[in-house]
């Protein structure tokens, strides 16, 4: 099978990151980690983001950038990301307002062209970031996830498919890779457990079938796999994302 680079999504290791911000990319580098995805700057400047992950050799894959950012200063904001060298942005999250049937959703829309073509002129891809709730259905029986990345203004955001929020939320998501082939350049691998909730786990230590929907993804033109763990009930950040890339590169 291809080699895919594997990033971290620094979330997963936010106390640690704010802590130490080299120290913690140095430890990632040192576990097998080829990048990062970001999740705010820590009170660094683009600089000096750069520079750490110059330092220790990762590569700066993308970024999770709140909607909200992008409205108070777009041109700084995509400027932000461009400095730190990212290829790919992702905007996180939609609050109901905001996501489909909400009183701005159709304003959210055409602001989300606009960021897109804004972050498209600085060489990157704008992404969006699924959680579960977007699989609530339409009217029409449709998913809402499927209906907001078929609107016309969504046509040049890529996915962002998070594989655990998939499942979750009641679709395969070998089945949404497979949808999405070609537009789904950059995906997180995200395991679960049901366990009174929904559970975040160690890559390999839950329910999502992680070499299905890795094989999958490589069919489907995935260029980065993002490990992410919000949580970790079971274990500390570190171990966890230890243990993910070592699960994760059996299957890649």
């Amino acid at each position: 099978m291809e080699k895919l680079p594997i990033a971290a999504q620094v979330y997963s290791v936010r106390e640690e990151a704010a802590a130490d911000f080299d120290g913690t990319m140095k430890a990632l580098a040192q576990m097998g980690y080829d990048g990062v995805e970001l999740a705010g700057l820590y009170g660094k400047d683009p600089k000096e983001i750069r520079s750490a992950l110059d330092r220790w050799g990762l590569q700066a894959v993308s970024a999770h950038v709140a909607y909200d950012e992008f409205a108070r200063d777009l041109e700084g904001t995509v400027e932000t990301y461009r400095k730190i060298g990212c290829s790919y942005v992702a905007v996180p999250h939609l609050g109901a307002e905001r996501w489909y049937g909400g009183d701005k959703y159709q304003e959210t829309l055409s602001y989300l062209e606009k960021i897109a073509e804004k972050c498209r002129e600085a060489g990157i891809q704008l992404l969006y970031h699924n959680h579960d709730f977007e699989f609530a259905r339409t009217q029409d029986g449709a998913y809402q996830l499927d209906a907001f990345y078929g609107a016309r203004e969504t046509a040049n955001l890529a996915t962002q498919l998070d594989l655990c929020w998939v499942k979750v939320g009641g679709a395969d998501p070998v089945e949404y890779l497979d949808k999405y082939s070609g537009r789904c350049p950059v995906v997180h691998v995200k395991d679960f457990i049901r366990e009174d909730g929904i559970v975040l786990v160690a890559l390999g230590d839950g329910e999502l079938g992680v070499g299905d929907v890795v094989a999958q993804a490589v069919k489907s033109g995935t260029r980065y796999l993002v490990v992410e763990q919000d949580d970790h009930k079971y274990g500390t950040p570190m171990e966890n994302m230890k243990k993910s890339i070592g699960y994760l590169r059996q299957f890649v």
